[in-house]
Order: structure tokens, then sequence, then C-alpha cells
């Protein structure tokens, strides 16, 4: 519908123009909104203003000579008024919504899906922690964000994949196997001082009670130059299944693990940094390399390679958004925590001295999570190994609430999630307040279907009947999914899906607790389990969106 007035009112600046009733000027995109109060109709345009400073005319005066050359030609504007300074009202024709409903029961589980994306590659990497230690609470709002993202895409018809970088590289893989080595001595009873930087969990008293138990005193009799290495790889490989099944628990399956190691085979970064410096993009300064980020807007130059040749995590990741692109890529996203915002520009310079578009990096920002049990914090800390695991979430509330929890809120912004909210049945649970709307669709339908009441097809309904206003609100945010998903997609907010559902299950209930869907009228009983019908469609395609499942009972 915004889409058919944007185009309406869009013919209609030409048509003036080109008539002379508005002098010659650069058409402005036209923005059709949803009015907030029916008083002003269903949708707005604020065209007349837009245009009023380029032509040095009054507004309103603009929007009488726009309305005048409207062409309606499927007659769905029942009229239109201009308000306050200019803007243009829309009042549709109250038949029209129900004939909208013909698109859902055509398109069915494909409903809300758009094609615009088509012929574009998209990679989406997120996650990516390193596997020195379970998923916790604060991987798995990036977890849900990026997998939803990455879904929300392919249904405007990007061909998406999802990725997870293993930071299997530098000191911190390195503290894996010391801390590793560190807790096999203390098991078998000798002097075993603890890295400094080391990882104190349970699961590395664990790794190493699996490492003696296979190996005996092999790691505690050969050189720690060996022993290091080795153990980190072990225990890096037992760690990263480990990752894989919470993953998949959560409901998320990558495409890719792709390995920060492999960037380095044949001195891969090392070619990298010096066909940069060849382009002036890095020099030298007293034995240490630099990125000339200044160049790209950063507010300082980078270090890629340190006095003491070691390579910055800015160096990899140079090379890894190269071999990105060198994929075939049109688009990456990034899914990162708050905490990295600082290291964006950085990442876009090097994107642009590689070759590429600015804009064909986009970066999503998460927030931190407060987790929270009847409203009160729960202590975390991951120096000391006391966090709370993902996979200790998902088995609490269940990968449903955990999932739909995390995308409440814009990811930017930070988010408290109540475990015992999250397990409620109870309209205080979000997700079980729009999961309760889908099971008592399909209860109506089952009872209708019982009687020997059929939901009729679009041709029989006799939608003429739904003249409610809760019907019409229904009908209107029905046919607003596939503007919902477009938005979603467009500006990489999934927690717009969560809004619409909310506000769609909410609207449901209010109109199932004040109406009878199956009654003595068959013309209305038809229409209303005709709507109904629609309504279990639309929940069930977002629903999938988030990776949220619709039980039928509950």
């Amino acid at each position: 519908m915004k889409k058919r007035l944007e185009r309406m009112v869009g013919e209609a600046l030409a048509a003036c123009m080109e008539k002379g009733t508005l002098a010659a000027a650069e058409l402005p995109a036209v923005e059709i909104e949803l009015t907030k109060d029916a008083v002003h109709g269903d949708y707005a345009t604020n065209a007349a203003m837009m245009l009023a400073s380029r032509l040095k005319m009054n507004p309103r005066r603009i929007a009488e000579a726009l309305i005048a050359e409207l062409d309606d030609p499927g007659g769905v504007v029942a009229r239109t008024e201009i308000a306050g300074p200019g803007f243009i009202n829309f009042f549709i024709r109250e038949g029209f919504w129900a004939t909208l409903l013909e698109a859902v029961e055509r398109e069915g589980a494909g409903y809300g899906r758009l094609d615009f994306g088509a012929g574009r590659r998209v990679q989406v990497e997120f996650v990516s922690a390193n596997p020195t230690g379970p998923l916790h609470i604060g991987h798995a709002r990036g977890a849900v964000v990026g997998d939803a993202v990455a879904a929300v895409l392919a249904a405007c018809g990007y061909a998406v994949e999802r990725e997870y970088y293993i930071n299997d590289a530098g000191n911190q893989m390195h503290n894996l196997g010391r801390s590793v080595l560190a807790r096999c001595r203390e098991l078998a009873g000798g002097d075993a001082p603890f890295p400094e930087n080391g990882y104190q969990g349970e699961y590395i008293r664990e790794l190493a009670r699996e490492v003696l138990a296979r190996e005996g005193r092999r790691c505690l009799d050969e050189a720690e130059g060996e022993a290091i290495p080795r153990l980190t790889d072990h225990a890096g490989g037992v760690i990263l299944d480990g990752i894989k099944d919470d993953l998949k628990a959560f409901g998320i399956v990558f495409d890719r693990y792709f390995s920060e190691r492999t960037l380095y085979e044949n001195d891969g970064v090392a070619k990298l940094l010096a066909a940069l410096e060849a382009q002036g993009f890095i020099y030298r300064e007293d034995g240490t390399l630099w990125f000339r980020t200044t160049a790209f807007g950063d507010e300082k130059d980078r270090v890629v390679i340190r006095q003491n040749g070691a390579p910055t995590y800015f160096a990899a990741d140079i090379a890894y958004h190269r071999n990105k692109f060198e994929r075939g890529f049109d688009t990456v996203i990034d899914v990162w925590g708050a905490d990295h915002h600082g290291y964006i520009p950085r990442m876009l310079a090097g994107v642009q001295a590689l070759g590429y578009a600015k804009e064909a990096l986009q970066v999503i920002l998460v927030q931190l999570v407060n987790l929270l049990r009847d409203g009160k914090p729960v202590a975390m800390s991951t120096r000391s190994g006391e966090f709370v695991t993902l996979r200790q979430v998902v088995d609490e509330v269940g990968r449903d609430a955990a999932r739909y929890n995390f995308l409440m809120r814009r990811s930017d912004s930070h988010l408290d999630f109540d475990l015992e909210v999250a397990k409620r049945q109870s309209n205080d649970n979000p997700v079980y307040y729009v999961q309760y709307a889908h099971a008592r669709i399909c209860s109506i339908l089952k009872t209708a279907a019982e009687k020997g009441v059929a939901v009729p097809a679009y041709g029989q309904a006799a939608l003429e009947r739904l003249t409610l206003p809760e019907e019409a609100a229904l009908i209107k945010t029905l046919i607003r999914l596939p503007e919902v998903i477009e938005g979603a997609a467009r500006n990489l907010e999934p927690h717009r899906l969560t809004f619409y559902l909310n506000g769609l299950a909410g609207l449901f209930h209010s109109y199932y607790n004040k109406n009878k869907v199956v009654s003595e009228d068959g013309d209305l009983s038809g229409a209303r389990l005709f709507l109904v019908r629609a309504v279990r469609t639309v929940l069930v395609n977002v629903l999938g969106l988030l990776g949220v499942s619709a039980p039928e009972r509950m």
C-alpha cells in the first residue's frame, strides 16, 4: 500500500511540473508513513513540505496541486485531506482492505518475502568467539541477531552465507595451551604456578583430566615448546566442537567456519601488507608498521606490525576481509560487541584501501545483556571463569524464549533478560504471548472443522462482513508484513519483527476476547475464519524468520 501511494504521489508531482502547475525542481523521494491516529487517515506524506523550500511556495498550495493530479484508477483512496502545515492524509476505502488478504492466502508460507536482493551475495559473520572457552551469555545476543539478520536478508532475495571466524592464532590461544598444561601439572601433584592471563574455568580442569587420561605423563615430561602448541590445538578443537553443539542447540548452523591461521599460510598476511606498503597505505617508523587509516577519516594511524615483529589483530582482519570480497560477496556484514565501536573506522579504512566501497562493509553493534533472575542481577565474571553459558540459558528457558528475548530490543541498546520471566507461561512472557496467539488460532480452526465449518477460499469468503474496527486493524497489520520485512532488511534491524509480532498478537487476543469467530451466521463465520487463518499464516512466517517455533498447543 505504501509503495502504491508513493507511486501515485510521485506521478502527481511529475504531472504538476509537466503542466507548469508547479515549477520544475528536483523531485524529492516521496515518503509515505502510517498515521498514528485514525482521525488523520491511514497514511500521510510530507512531500508538499519537502518541496516548499525548493519552490519557495506555500506547502498547502503545493498539497492542493498534488491532490488535483492524483490518479487512483483502482479507487483505493476514499478521500484525502490537507492537515497542519501541508501534510496530505489518505483515507483508504474500507472495503478495499479485505481484498488484500487474497495475497496472504495465495502466497502462504511465502507471504512477506521479497526479491529486491536477488542477484546479490551477502556474508554475515557473527559470534566468532575465540575457541578458548564455552560461549557465554555475552555471545548469545550477537548470535541470534546475526542469525536473524541473515534470515531476513534471505527472505528479501539475497544469497546469504553465515560464517564464523575462528580466532585460532595469537596469544589468547597460546594462553589456552599454557592453562591446560598448568592444570595437568596441578592434577599430577606437581608445582603448578598458573599463568597470569590464563583461563580459570572448570572446563580447563576437565580438559586437563581428559589429557592425562589419554596420554599419561607425556605433556609433563616433554618441553613446554612442544607441549603447549599440541595442547593448544587439542583444547581449541574440543572447545570449538562444544561451541558448535551449543550453537546448534540454539538453532544456529553456520555455512562455514573460517580459520584465522589460514590467512598466514604462504606468508599471506605479510604479502598483503607489502602490497599495501607499495601503494603508500602502510609506512614504517621506528621498526613498527603503521596503516595510514587517517587517509580514510580515522582519528589516528594504526599499527599492523609491532616492533617485535608480531602482527596485530588489524593486520589479520584486513587479510580476512580481502578474502571475503575475493569470494564474491557484494556486501559483508560483521556483528560485533558494542565495545568494538572504535574499531569500525580502521576496518572501513582497510576495506577502502583494498579497493572496495566503504558501503560494502556493514557493522552491527550488539550491546551487553543484563542477566536477571526475578529482577535481581546475576553475577558473572569471565576472568574467574564464573559465568552463565549460552547452553545453560537455552537449557533453562528453552530455545524459543532465549531467541525471542534477545531480539526484543535494538541490538545497540542494552537489554534486560530475566530468566524467570522467560520461563513463565503468562502474558508477561513476550514469546509465550505470541505463540499462544498461534495456538489459539489452531484451536479455533480445529473446533470449526469438528463442527463441519470449513474455511472458505478467497473468492467464496464474504469478506465484506468484516466491518469491525478490530478486524480492520488486524487486516491493516497483516498487509504491512512485506513493508516490515523490507525495513528490517534494509536497516539490519530484526527487532522490528518482534515489535510487529507483539502488536499483531495483541490485536488478535483483544479481538478473540470480544468476538465469537464461529457462530450461527455462516457467512460471518467463514469470513472470520478466513481472517484468523491469515493471522496464523503471518505468525508462522515471522516466527520462522526469527528461528522460533509456532506450537499448535500450549
